[in-house]
Parts: structure tokens; C-alpha cells; sequence
């Protein structure tokens, strides 16, 4: 029906000598995709789960913690690509450490309302009596939604530390695309 009347207007208006670019019929009838979500669309946490929790006491092999996003908006929206995450450390000698991306393709997560989806980071803990210029004491993490600029600070959980690779090429702590 809709078409039909698309057509009808459109051949009116030609007809009245009024120059219009063509429409197709199929884009009078297609709803728009959702917008991405927002910081203030969401919520974050690490997932705390028994089967979710990374073995920090597993020294020497990577494990990985979870971070999720639950739409908390009234509307649905989708996320696309990296978290950017930036680690704070619990050492004065710490700093921050802004975690790289894994070589995963990013895929498009659409959230309705109270959907949760979530991304992993794949760390190297190491043990305690590693020296303290070679480990780094997570404290708290600075998780940016995937094309937003405002983050979300959430404590590290879960205790442990991590072989301190910040300035390595292929570290064995980095992150996944949401949704992977």
C-alpha cells in the first residue's frame, strides 16, 4: 500500500514539473538501524561468577577476566569494535596501562532494553615473588564504551598481578571486541 502511494506522489509531483531525484519504494518503507549506545545508555561491571573469574594464581598461563555492558536506556542501540580500557595500577611504579587490541574482527551487538553483552581481556598473571619492575598490581580499570569518549571506573576484583608488558609489541594482556 505503501508503495503504491509512494509512486502515485511521486508521478503527481513530476507531473506538476517539479524536478525530484528518484526514491526507491523500498526506502520509504525501511526503518532506520538503531543508534550505538552511549556511556550514559549503559552500565558496567567485571563479571564475578565462579565459572567467570580469571585464576590469577595460575601463573605463567593466560586467563581471562569479562567486562560486561547492560543497555540500561529505554531504547535499543548497538555496539561495535574495542572497549578502550586503560589498567591503574596499585604500585606507585604502576601507572596506567592502556591495554591493546587482540587481531578479532569486531562484530555489531544490538542491545534492547536490560540486554547484556560483554568482551574478554586475556591477562598473564604472575606470582608474587615476580620483582616489582616486572609486574603490574591491577587497582581499577578505565572501560570506555566502543566509540564514546566518557568511562566507566570499575575496582579490579580480583586481586593477583600481571607480568607487566606495557610497552611490548604482542603482549599476553590485551583485549577482545564486545561481543567475542
Amino acid at each position: 500500500m505503501k508503495t503504491k502511494m509512494t509512486t502515485v506522489a511521486l508521478a503527481a509531483i513530476v507531473a506538476a514539473g517539479t524536478a525530484v531525484a528518484a526514491v526507491p519504494a523500498s526506502a520509504a518503507t525501511t526503518k532506520a538501524a538503531p543508534p550505538h549506545c552511549h556511556t550514559a545508555d549503559l552500565k558496567a561491571g567485571f563479571a564475578t561468577g565462579d565459572d567467570a573469574k580469571p585464576e590469577m594464581g595460575r601463573t605463567g598461563k593466560q586467563t581471562q577476566a569479562f567486562i560486561w555492558f547492560t543497555n540500561k536506556s529505554n531504547r535499543t542501540c548497538t555496539l561495535s569494535g574495542f572497549a578502550g580500557v586503560d589498567m591503574v595500577g596499585a604500585q606507585r611504579t604502576d601507572g596506567t596501562w592502556s591495554l591493546v587490541r587482540s587481531s578479532k574482527k569486531p562484530t555489531k551487538v544490538t542491545l534492547g532494553r536490560g540486554d547484556t553483552t560483554d568482551f574478554s581481556i586475556n591477562l598473564l598473571p604472575v606470582a608474587r615473588s615476580t620483582p616489582q619492575k616486572e609486574k603490574f598490581v591491577p587497582a581499577k580499570f578505565l572501560v570506555t564504551p566502543p566509540n564514546e569518549t566518557k568511562h566507566f571506573t570499575l575496582k579490579w576484583p580480583f586481586g593477583g598481578q600481571i607480568l607487566k608488558q606495557d610497552g611490548a609489541t604482542h603482549p599476553g594482556t590485551y583485549l577482545n571486541p564486545v561481543g567475542q
